[in-house]
Order: structure tokens, then sequence, then C-alpha cells
């Protein structure tokens, strides 16, 4: 009897209230900050910071949601643009330039990346559409189609499907065969030059895979809790491997599958994932950005993880203050201890410097 109180004792010593077997308090990673860095005309400003990415001579591009949105009447629609400006700064922080000052696709900025041979990538939600500027910030690829803002000629309805057609109707949110995106969210290549976006702040729920020309290949997924099944897809990378890393952030998970879109595992037990980003160098980590409330001023933190999903620490705490974040939508790791991250509810980008070796 005495054995079984014991043994009593011990399993609920290992449980917590909820049922859930209590596990070991993440290591606190220190780090420095600083986030006055950035050299601004006085008349430009930042708004909602929803990119930053940095290229091999370690300049720094940061997509924001700021400008003079303007609305222009076509021959059958309206036209509207100009709500994102993409800044280039070098390496100290000194403004370089502004790329596609007035560009049609920018109108709510998501995501900007730079791929290896320096190209810069913007993901615009507002338009739908992906766009490829080379190192002179000339516009080389579109994905996407931005939707008609007003139809002012009225088209003629479509005629009803019918089951007798054969035809099977596709699953919630897995989009269709192509660019057809609707408000996606990020961009990520593998090693061979292939395309994948994440598709998801919208109806559809999917990551959508090109080639380097820009060409149709495949796509997965579609809205659910399951395996492959995606609750907005709201960040997308990959590593040396070619494994795609998706933050599932409404299923509150990493999902991580292969090129071809085939499940390989998910990493939980990270909050809500909002950005992920794998480092370079020969040992790469995952980091992924987790805020727990709908606007990550209560409740955030940034993870650093092993590739199979085993956390190493993580750092910060939602605030206003330096060293806390608000709503941290994208992250740059090029280096593994120097990260830029970008804040949407405090406008700004800060660059962080990690100490590993001092974790707590």
């Amino acid at each position: 009897m005495l054995r079984w109180l014991c043994l009593g004792a011990v399993v609920a010593a290992l449980l917590t209230p909820d049922g859930f077997q209590a596990q070991a308090p993440v290591p606190e990673i220190a780090f420095d900050a600083s986030a006055d860095f950035l050299k601004l005309p006085s008349d430009v400003y930042l708004g909602e910071v929803a990119g930053v990415a940095t290229n091999s001579r370690g300049e720094l591009f940061v997509y924001t949601r700021t400008g003079n949105p303007t609305v222009g009447l076509g021959n059958s629609r309206l036209f509207s643009h100009g709500g994102g400006r993409l800044f280039e700064f070098d390496r100290g922080g000194g403004l370089v330039r502004e790329i596609g000052q007035g560009l049609y696709a920018f109108l709510a900025p998501h995501a900007v990346r730079v791929d290896a041979q320096d190209n810069i990538w913007i993901v615009d939600e507002g338009s739908n559409q992906v766009v490829k500027f080379n190192a002179d910030g000339r516009v080389l690829m579109i994905l996407g189609r931005k939707p008609e803002a007003v139809t002012i000629r009225v088209p003629s309805p479509s005629p009803p499907s019918s089951p007798a057609s054969g035809g099977s109707a596709a699953a919630p949110g897995a989009g269709g065969a192509g660019d057809q995106f609707i408000r996606p969210s990020d961009v990520a290549f593998d090693g061979e030059g292939n395309i994948f976006v994440a598709d998801g702040h919208g109806a559809n729920a999917r990551i959508a895979k090109f080639d380097r020309d820009g060409r149709f290949l495949l796509s997965w997924g579609s809205r659910g809790t399951g395996p492959g099944q995606f609750n907005v897809p709201h960040s997308i990378a990959t590593d040396t491997r070619g494994n795609v890393y998706v933050a599932d952030q409404g299923n509150k998970r990493i999902q991580i599958f292969d090129g071809k879109g085939g499940f390989k595992s998910q990493i939980t037990d990270v909050g809500v994932p909002q950005a992920v980003c794998v480092s370079g160098g020969p040992h790469q980590y995952l980091y992924s950005s987790h805020a727990g409330d709908k606007y990550g001023m209560d409740d955030a933190a940034i993870f650093k993880l092993e590739l199979d999903g085993r956390v190493v620490g993580k750092f910060g705490a939602a605030g206003k203050q330096l060293k806390q974040f608000g709503l941290v939508n994208t992250i740059d790791c090029r280096t593994e201890n120097n990260l830029y991250v970008g804040e949407l509810t405090n406008w700004r980008v800060q660059k962080l410097t990690l100490r590993p070796s001092q974790a707590r």
C-alpha cells in the first residue's frame, strides 16, 4: 500500500493542474538591442514594419506600411496603390535609397526577403502580389494579380456548377492551381531557386511552389487542423536540405515539409508562431517569434530552436521599451546571433545581438 502511495505522489508531481507533464523551464538567452540605428530624413517615417531582410553585403531592406495611398480611375475599375514603402539602408543604418516608389503593387506590405543572388522580393497582402526586384531595384518578376477595387462594368454571372460534371470540389482553402493568391503572407526559396509562397491570410490556406522562372509546379494544404492543413500559414522558411518550415499561426505550431509538400513533423510548445527564420552557417537554427495576444503587447518572446524542434532558449518580452517586442512580424537571421526584427505595433526595427554563453 505504501508503495502505491509513493508511486501516486511521483506521478502527481510530474503533472500540471491541467493534467499534462510539466516541462523544464526554457532558458533565457541574454541579448543586447538597438532601436535607433536607422538614420531617416526628418520628413520620412516608418509605419508598421512588416518586413526586414539583409543581403550578402549586410545592407538592410525594410518594407513598411506607410506612405500616401492614392486611388485612380482606370477604364473599368479603380486602382489603389501607395500604402507601402521599401527602403534600403547601409551597414551603418544610413538610408541608401527608396526602391519602387509609387509601385502599383505596394499597398499592404507583409514581407520582404532576399534570395541567394541578392534579388529582393516583397510580399504584399493588399495587392495579392509577390514582386521580385534585382539588386539595382528593377522589377524582374510578378506573381499574382492585384484585385479590382470597384467593379464598374458588372460581369455576367457564371453558370452554376453541376455535380454531373464529374469534378470534385476542392478542399476549403486549397486555392487555385497557380498564383491566384488571396492575401499572401511570405516567400522563401530553396537551393535550386524554387519559390515557395505562403498564401493564407485570406480564404486560401496553402503553400504554392513555383520554379525559378515563375512557372507553377504544385501547391499543398487546405484549411484545418490535421497534418498538412493550415489555419493561417503566416510565415515560411527553408533550410539547406530543402525542408520547408511553415508558421501555422492559428494552429499554434510550426509544420515541417519536404520540398514537394510531404509532411515530415511539427513543432509545438513555442506559443503562437508569427514569423520564422532559418539562420545561415554550417549549423542552422530556427527562430520563431511568439505573440500570445492579438496585438502582441501582453505576451511575446522569440524562441531559438534546433531544426528538429528542440528549444535552445528564448529571449525578450512584450512591451514598448528596448529589448521588448510589439508583434514581431518578421525576423532576419542571416547570421546566427545577429538578428533584425520588425514590429507592427511599435513601428520599428530592432537590431539584436544574442549572448548565448550567458543564457540563464
